[in-house]
């Protein structure tokens, strides 16, 4: 896969952190940046997910008649704890 050389600019501090980060688990800081930068993309598609099942669910609220026949349910079929 190609690669493209980005400048970021970085605190003092944070650019500690992450040598001290990267040095334990063996990796370079360039390879401690590419799994930040993963994280916060999988980060957003899960809470791009979650924004869009909440919309589902507000565009077609359950059946309240549903609802209270699986509450029933439940509570018949629950275990003793």
């Amino acid at each position: 896969m190609a690669r493209r050389e980005v400048l970021v600019q970085l605190d003092d501090n944070l650019v500690e952190q992450m040598d001290r980060i990267a040095g334990a688990q063996g990796a370079s800081r360039s390879e401690l940046l590419r799994r930040g930068a993963r994280a916060v993309i999988e980060a957003e598609e899960l809470a791009a997910a979650d924004r869009e099942l909440v919309a589902a669910y507000r565009s077609l609220p359950p059946d309240p008649d549903v609802v209270l026949s699986a509450a029933r349910l439940a509570a018949r079929t629950a275990p003793d704890w």
